[in-house]
């Protein structure tokens, strides 16, 4: 037995001595999204789009709408209500404006909407596309962890939370 219990304890002490990983050594997975770009953004949509980004780096604030914080449907009804374009203020309620279209129609000024939550795909996230590149779609967005930032569509999580976009304008 007092040979036993060493041997039990060295055991415990090397299987307990992995090395851990602090940094990820994974690449950001992106994905290509197919865009078609014929169609060239109006100066409406670009200067909302402009209006916008001047919120960029705004914390994260449920229910703001101005630059002490703000949330997604927040900065779309700010954005666009600057331009005299009155939409509501909610992300469920802008789900439903507008008209649906296709990802690879969308264009500067459009909607994109994502369901964020774990298992559902229940619209509770909303953005502006703020540039449409051949394989890329960026849009702008307050997230609740940055704040107001600019993404990509092409991003894993976002690609695969993407639910719809819509066009307002």
């Amino acid at each position: 037995m007092k040979r036993l219990l060493p041997l039990i304890l060295l055991l415990l002490i090397a299987t307990s001595c992995k090395s851990k990983k602090t940094a990820s050594s994974k690449k950001r997975q992106t994905h290509n999204v197919k865009v078609k770009t014929t169609e060239k953004a109006s100066k409406e949509a670009e200067s909302i789009v402009k209006y916008a980004k001047t919120f960029d780096g705004t914390r994260y604030k449920y229910g703001g709408t101005t630059k002490k914080g703000m949330d997604c449907s927040g900065l779309i009804f700010t954005s666009y209500k600057k331009h005299n374009v009155i939409l509501p203020r909610t992300t469920s309620g802008l789900k439903s404006t507008g008209d649906w279209i296709d990802v690879k129609e969308v264009n500067v000024g459009d909607l994109v909407f994502f369901a964020t939550k774990k298992n559902s795909r229940k619209v509770n996230h909303v953005g502006i596309v703020t540039s449409v590149r051949t394989g890329n779609v960026e849009f702008i967005h307050a997230s609740s962890s940055r704040g107001v930032m600019i993404s990509s569509l092409a991003e894993k999580y976002w690609y695969f939370s993407f639910v719809q976009a819509r066009r307002v304008l």
